[in-house]
């Protein structure tokens, strides 16, 4: 490596761990389990408090006016367990909220220790899908803080298959206005069609403030081990005539609002791997906002919290507003179904989404529907995608291939022209266009497969049938989290990781094996043995799932390199390269144009180079040295 590469990685190193301190210094974390869970607790009561106007604080009162007092105000509450094939939902009579939302087919990370343990996307201490609006006096009435009568006799309802249940809750105010509340389930989704009904709520609720928020507060509770991985995938997401908006909030304890006004299909809030959409009529239009807030957790972890309200108007008299309810994985076919496939980021949407979506994720589908073993899909999956990126990577390694064969040539210019940096340029495009050799021509292919990498990276990052799903039982029992064999007692600057996976480890030996494999140039060496130990690093924090698509996509390429070499009856000679026709490049063009104008600006004035003649020596005269040519008196 040269001194100006070596001062370049130097700096580059300082800026980055400069960056990474001052962010740690700037940053206010709160890490410490105690004010973790104290935070938690708190949430409910904080937000509720933050969104009142500290102009209505002072004068509104802090309880119900008479007029709004429900007339079974002291029941007390009660839960209702509606059981389907898919889902387990509690329901609450108090503001006939929901108090859980188990899916009956997944589990969290922490069922290694509790059998019994199923995904409940609604956290612990909330009561979600609730309303609340300003009444006559100004203060604002919550909607679990409101007593609901639920219709049904029973306390538990099991559905199973076409099965389908409507359950009911009314709550009445005392000059005999009503708010009801109805969710229909059914056995076999994952949905719910709920109504809200306002009836004679004039007196309550005054003419100058006349709407009902219905909110989805408290965002996804989280299901993963690291909450670093589901924070970096959670946003809040709101789609108006097809058009996606993602908000996601990056500082710590400080919220961000967003509101959005239109045609809205959905507004909805991920996770990782599931999703909460509010799913209102065909048509709506209407006003979402959407807010967001960020809290430190312990093991240098961090937990998002994303609402979801809808700003719903009341004309008067009896109004109902339908919405579909769908809480679950984040499943293609599923979501479809709902026009939720927005939920799931593939990526840049004009080149990277249709590759994931279109293809990828059907394709890695289809190969699954006859293998059940997940981790042997995804090594059939890169076998198919090394034989259809095939005509990119053989002219990717016939350009390495060519660059190798005229290494030695290119080595004995510079050993040459050691002092003299401007000749060796020179003399290496002049080798280059002797031999017919572009030095981008590796570069076009290796970013005409970028698209295709990324938008591999979102399909396996993001596909839930990967959760939880096992490979080998005796290593890699999860490829949707990265497969530890060795934890550290520190972290690595940096890179702030103190686990290292064990195929991480083996791609990055095969990446070792490649790089020694194409780079020939010796002021290139270091690279040979940088690259695979900083992947090696950051892919350590990779699903297992890609980084074995990554390690058997590298070991095709080190078999057809060893091949082309080695074996193949059509390996390039240097008098192969002096034969073929010669084909200036684009970037062979504008570094020869460059050069041109470094020689023009050298001399002066943008004239051309020139030699000064000798002068003819007088008889008798001078020392009979000759000038220097091309020196300029």
């Amino acid at each position: 490596m040269d001194r100006r590469s070596l001062i370049g990685i130097v700096l580059i190193a300082v800026i980055i761990g400069a960056w990474v301190f001052y962010q740690g210094s700037v940053t206010q974390r709160d890490v410490t389990p105690e004010k973790t869970a104290a935070q938690l607790e708190r949430l409910d009561s904080a937000k509720a408090a933050a969104s009142v106007p500290d102009s209505a604080r002072s004068a509104a009162p802090s309880a119900p006016s008479p007029a709004i007092a429900m007339a079974d105000s002291n029941v007390r509450e009660r839960i209702l367990t509606i059981e389907t094939d898919l889902l387990k939902v509690r329901l609450s009579s108090k503001g006939g909220t929901i108090k859980s939302w188990t899916l009956k087919k997944f589990r969290p990370w922490y069922a290694e220790t509790d059998s019994s343990a199923l995904v409940d996307l609604v956290q612990p201490y909330a009561q979600e899908y609730s309303f609340w609006f300003r009444s006559s006096t100004g203060a604002r009435v919550e909607g679990k803080s409101i007593d609901f009568v639920w219709d049904s006799v029973s306390d538990t309802i099991r559905l199973t298959g076409s099965d389908t249940a409507i359950v009911r809750a009314i709550a009445r105010t005392a000059d005999g206005g009503s708010i009801e509340r109805a969710f229909t389930f059914s056995g076999s989704k994952y949905d719910a069609k709920t109504s809200l009904t306002l009836d004679k709520m004039e007196s309550v609720i005054p003419q100058t403030n006349r709407y009902i928020q219905l909110e989805w507060k408290d965002g996804i509770r989280y299901q993963e081990k690291s909450t670093v991985d589901e924070s970096n995938n959670a946003v809040a997401i709101v789609s108006t005539n097809g058009d996606v908006h993602e908000m996601d909030v990056d500082g710590f304890n400080s919220k961000k609002e967003e509101a959005i006004t239109g045609r809205i299909d959905y507004a909805a809030t991920r996770s990782k791997y599931f999703v909460v959409a509010l799913i209102p009529p065909k048509d709506y239009e209407g006003s979402v906002y959407t807010s967001g807030i960020k809290y430190g957790a312990p093991n240098d972890g961090n937990i998002e919290y994303f609402g979801l309200t809808y700003k719903l108007p009341y004309r008067g008299g009896r109004q109902t507003y339908d919405m579909t309810l769908y809480a679950g994985p984040m499943q293609y076919d599923t979501l479809s179904s709902y026009g939720l496939t927005g939920v799931m980021n593939f990526g840049f949407k004009w080149i990277v989404k249709p590759i994931g979506e279109y293809f990828m994720l059907p394709t890695l589908r289809i190969i699954h529907a006859g293998i059940p073993n997940y981790g042997i899909a995804i090594i059939l999956f890169a076998i198919l995608m090394k034989v259809l990126l095939y005509p990119l990577s053989i002219q990717q390694m016939k350009s390495a291939q060519k660059m190798q064969l005229v290494a030695p040539i290119v080595a004995n210019m510079r050993e040459k022209y050691k002092d003299d940096m401007k000749s060796q340029q020179q003399e290496t495009m002049k080798i280059y266009s002797e031999y017919g050799i572009n030095p981008a021509g590796g570069c076009l292919p290796l970013l005409l497969q970028m698209p295709f990498l990324y938008a591999l990276y979102a399909v396996l990052n993001l596909n839930v049938e990967l959760r939880q799903a096992a490979f080998l039982p005796f290593w890699i029992t999860d490829l949707s989290v990265p497969d530890v064999i060795l934890s550290l007692p520190f972290k690595i600057p940096l890179f702030n990781i103190d686990k290292f996976s064990g195929l991480a480890l083996v791609m990055g030996a095969t990446l070792f094996i490649q790089q020694k494999q194409t780079i020939q140039d010796p002021r290139q060496k270091a690279m040979v043995y940088l690259m695979p130990v900083m992947l090696t690093l950051m892919f350590s924090t990779l699903p297992s799932g890609l980084n074995l698509y990554y390690l058997v996509f590298n070991i095709l390429g080190i078999g057809q390199q060893i091949y082309m070499t080695k074996f193949s009856r059509n390996r390039l000679t240097l008098d192969d390269l002096r034969k073929m026709p010669k084909k200036e490049s684009w970037l062979q063009k504008k570094m020869a144009e460059a050069q041109s104008v470094a020689d023009q600006r050298a001399t002066g004035n943008g004239a051309q180079p020139r030699k000064t003649p000798p002068p003819t020596p007088k008889k008798g005269g001078g020392n009979g040295k000759q000038p220097r040519l091309g020196k300029r008196k």
